[in-house]
């Protein structure tokens, strides 16, 4: 039935269902950013990054156990340890908060001292354990280039949902565009995930995929309304909800193969590499390609119906619809009392009468069943010699 659009799920009927639901995950998000924060990275706060090999001469060397040396050495806990690699090429990124350089050689000695971190020669290197400066300046500069991006980009996106459809459906795609940004913002704050660079980049890209997923939506809800002010059909409301229906498996089944592959990047970003960037792209396209489906499906609609519902001209197509309705149900509750009454009077037929009936009339009467004899045949129980006489 959903592959072939005609499911009947009643979707939009059900708007203000999907906007409590919204709702309340949006007060959410909105509170944990307020009350919580971000987990903003080095490269938007500033800081100091210490990269040494996860392989030590005691063997491999845990990120608890660099926790652990870099507040003794240091007095305060760094900000991050993560694990990076496989194997050989595995590595300890530390991320903290500015360092001088004498806090930077002290814990550099600390950790070649404990751990004695394998070199490139195969053999413990002081000088594998690296170190590197990230100004604060540099991350706002980049926080400053993200939001204008994104302003240019809701611009152009308002251009043209406004001459490509119509007003209440450029406003309803912003609408559900925000609504992406600030959920999928809100599972960051909530989760605790590190705000890094990536995290921009893939915002940027799932509100284009969520936008994608809405055009395709109105475009049907075009499509079926389109001279529908002229007929008494069915309301605007119903033509949108059935447009829904009709691109709901495609909305999904474009959801589920975009989120196999980011389920995939993340299970292998974090669960195996420990790749902090990788982890990042992946929780914030993941997230935002579920939310961007549930929105344009689940939320964009009900809020163009009801834009459009504030219209005379669709009010008046609705009470026209309703009022043929009504007219078809009394014609035909009309038809089925005339067909009822003309039954009881006439009563039952008499053309066709039971057998039972006949053969109980007729022995009533003392009639024989028997079929009568033919002409000239003789009666039964005669032999069909004359009685009296003997044949020589």
């Amino acid at each position: 039935m959903l592959y072939r659009g005609n499911g009947g799920l009643d979707i939009v009927g059900r708007g203000k269902t999907w906007y409590a639901v919204f709702g309340a995950v949006l007060v959410i998000c909105i509170l944990s950013m307020v009350i919580r924060g971000f987990n903003f990275g080095i490269d938007f706060e500033g800081g100091t990054s210490v990269q040494m090999p996860a392989n030590g001469a005691n063997g491999v060397i845990q990120t608890g156990q660099v926790q652990d040396a870099y507040t003794q050495t240091l007095g305060f806990p760094a900000t991050s340890v993560q694990s990076a690699g496989q194997g050989a090429t595995a590595t300890i990124i530390i991320r903290s908060e500015s360092l001088d350089i004498g806090q930077v050689l002290a814990l550099r000695q600390a950790l070649f001292t404990q751990f004695q971190p394998i070199g490139t020669s195969g053999a413990p290197d002081v000088n594998a354990i690296s170190d590197s400066a990230v100004s604060a300046s540099w991350g706002g500069e980049i926080t400053q280039q993200a939001l204008v991006a994104l302003a240019v980009f809701l611009v152009l996106v308002t251009i043209y949902l406004s001459f490509y459809f119509e007003r209440r459906m450029a406003f309803a795609a912003l609408i559900a565009l925000a609504n992406d940004i600030i959920i999928t913002a809100g599972v960051y704050s909530l989760v605790g995930f590190e705000v890094s660079p990536a995290t921009v980049i893939g915002l940027l890209t799932i509100l284009g995929f969520s936008l994608y997923d809405t055009v395709v939506v109105f475009d049907k809800v075009r499509e079926n309304t389109r001279g529908l002010l002229g007929l008494t059909r069915r309301t605007y409301a119903e033509a949108a909800n059935l447009a829904v229906n009709q691109t709901l498996m495609r909305s999904l089944n474009t959801s589920l193969i975009a989120a196999l592959p980011l389920i995939g990047l993340f299970i292998i970003g974090v669960v195996l590499l420990g790749v902090g960037v990788l982890g990042d792209l992946a929780l914030v396209q993941l997230v935002g390609t579920i939310v961007g489906a549930a929105s344009s499906v689940l939320l964009a609609t009900p809020i163009v119906v009801d834009l459009a519902m504030r219209d005379k001209r669709w009010i008046a197509q609705a009470e026209k619809v309703r009022a043929r309705r009504a007219k078809a149900a009394r014609k035909a509750a009309g038809s089925a009392e005339a067909a009822e009454a003309a039954g009881d009077v006439t009563g039952p037929s008499t053309d066709v009468l039971d057998t039972r009936e006949v053969a109980a009339a007729g022995a009533g009467r003392g009639e024989s069943r028997t079929a009568a004899p033919r002409p000239g045949a003789r009666p039964a129980g005669k032999t069909g010699r004359p009685s009296g006489k003997r044949r020589k």
